[in-house]
């Protein structure tokens, strides 16, 4: 069989802002059959996304492709012309991007969207288009498939809108769909549905796909085969089987054991050490104007008590919306409670972070999801790191310069970056000079918001790694908050489940994994194996699904 897309010696080259040329592909070859959906894997700047964009002979400002050549359905993208180019994309090739709520215009119905390049190739009458939208609607499990199209994209779910980009995509009948992480922003029980729709209409019609991720789990559900990349290079290739259960190359067993973190080793006996450290009692928290009760109109999270124990971890979990990151703020004082009490070590905790003392700031420190955003980009780290140590201990000078240098140490990051500002460190780097800041305070427990969920399942697994470390080194406690049950298995000593802002479950994973709560059990089976078979075999109670899933 002729193969549809066959990329031969493909180079790309970036120019820096300094002017030099550098190679960020290299080389790289790569096959598609008809109907075949092939999955690009590998860290952040492994050269996944741009190989996938070069497929419609794309590149992001400031790259060129420099050398090879892209056959998809026999015609070289390289050599023809922007408008022949143009031609192609949305009609031969299309891409369903990470955000889907990017790719849609928010002042303009669903369903005029999803048409519009029917209307722009004259491929169909605008009444068969609309009847054809409608049909995909149906084979994507679309919830009232005859009406749906009729919305704005900000009236449907993430879950919704991201299947709706997918019809935008198929409704041209490609040859060739590009999946540019397209479940990685979701709820794992709304990126089963997604990935199930995704699989039955791409085999259906026989469409070949490019499937970008860095999440093999998720890729194993829905690829055929596996392109490993690191640094621009392939470093292996193989069936979606064969790199799971017989891969060779050390990377590759690298992606593999990351996408596991190895469990605590260092559990603590809990009759023996269990003294409460924060204590929530009855704690509710949300947004919008104080009602009658005192209680604000939104309430994000509602009458939350839990305990965290001295020296030891808690997870909560829960999808989008439910109130977890809420609940965090709420605790670190940024998004003071309506009502309910807080206890640190035996002292009670303001609502409010400017009504607490500098001491009980210090002893709470809370790390957020994006490290960009939270740190200064127009700070060095040696500043970023010495404001805590002044602020909180009065250190100057010489002494201030040493405890930096420790804390670099102490975080795995060279003592060369104090001089760099953010914008010259890798995510990882910046989410390390995160918690260095944190560290600086001193603090007997950490927040932990999401700080996983921006990296790479290497990059994640080595940060989960340094946390284990840190608390073993310093007796810290931290408060995981996550929506990745493995990364809160590997750390945490407690799990809580919230739902719709209430706390719903606590499960204690070294005495019993099985929960009990609905919700909870349809929350710990969404979770996706490292099995190709899984998605396929998986059964859940469609009861369970209609009452807590929200696809």
């Amino acid at each position: 069989m002729e193969n549809l897309v066959e990329i031969r010696g493909l180079k790309v080259e970036a120019t820096t802002d300094s002017g030099r040329r550098l190679d960020i592909i290299k080389g790289v070859d790569l096959d598609i059959a008809p109907g075949e959906i092939v999955a690009l894997i590998g860290e952040s700047g492994s050269g996944k996304t741009t190989i996938a964009l070069t497929l419609m002979g794309y590149t992001r400002t400031g790259c060129r492709i420099s050398g090879g050549s892209i056959r998809v359905a026999g015609k070289d993208m390289v050599t023809l012309s922007e408008r022949q180019r143009a031609m192609i994309r949305g009609r031969e090739i299309s891409y369903v991007p990470q955000s889907a709520a990017a790719a849609f215009n928010p002042t303009k119905r669903i369903i005029d969207q999803v048409v519009e390049v029917t209307h722009i190739h004259k491929l169909l009458p605008p009444a068969e288009a609309r009847q054809k939208a409608i049909s995909l609607f149906k084979a994507l499990s679309l919830p009232n498939p005859e009406q749906i199209g009729e919305r704005y994209p900000h009236q449907v779910s993430g879950g919704q809108l991201q299947r709706l980009a997918a019809a935008m995509a198929l409704i041209s009948d490609p040859k060739l769909v590009i999946f540019d992480e397209p479940t990685t922003a979701l709820d794992v029980t709304t990126q089963i549905e997604v990935l199930r729709a995704f699989k039955s209409v791409m085999k259906k019609s026989g469409i070949a796909g490019v499937y970008v991720s860095h999440d093999l789990a998720v890729v194993a559900q829905i690829a055929d085969r596996i392109l490993v990349l690191r640094n621009g290079e392939v470093q292996e290739v193989g069936s979606t089987e064969t790199i799971l259960n017989d891969a060779k190359h050390p990377y590759t067993r690298e992606l593999l054991s990351a996408f596991e973190p190895k469990p605590r080793g260092d559990q603590l006996d809990l009759a023996a050490e269990a003294k409460p450290l924060l204590e929530i009692n009855a704690l509710t928290a949300g947004y919008g104007p104080v009602q009658e009760d005192g209680l604000p109109l939104v309430r994000a999270v509602q009458e939350a008590s839990i305990t965290v124990q001295k020296g030891r971890n808690l997870g909560i979990i829960g999808e989008s919306g439910c109130g977890k990151s809420t609940l965090a703020r709420s605790i670190a004082g940024i998004l003071p409670a309506s009502s309910g009490k807080l206890t640190l070590d035996g002292r009670q905790l303001a609502p409010s972070a400017r009504q607490r003392s500098r001491e009980q700031l210090r002893e709470l420190q809370i790390v957020f999801q994006h490290a960009d955003t939270s740190l200064n980009p127009a700070k060095s780290i040696e500043d970023i790191l010495g404001r805590p140590l002044t602020f909180y201990h009065g250190m100057k000078g010489s002494q201030r310069s040493t405890r930096i240098d420790q804390l670099l140490d102490m975080v795995h990051l060279p003592k060369a970056l104090r001089s760099r500002t953010p914008a010259e460190l890798s995510g990882g780097q910046k989410q390390r000079v995160n918690f260095a800041r944190a560290l600086a305070a001193e603090p007997k427990i950490i927040l932990c918001d999401e700080i996983t969920s921006a990296l790479d399942t290497v990059v994640a697994a080595a940060v989960i790694d340094l946390l284990k470390e840190l608390q073993r080194e310093l007796a810290l406690s931290y408060i995981f908050i996550s929506h990745d049950l493995s990364v809160v298995e590997a750390i945490c000593d407690e799990i809580v489940v919230m739902y719709r802002g209430k706390k719903v479950e606590q499960i204690t994973p070294a005495i019993s994994k099985v929960p009990q709560h609905p919700y909870s059990q349809l929350l710990f089976s969404s979770v996706p194996k490292l099995d190709p078979n899984w998605l396929d075999s998986l059964e859940r109670d469609p009861e369970l699904v209609k009452a807590y899933g929200h696809a």
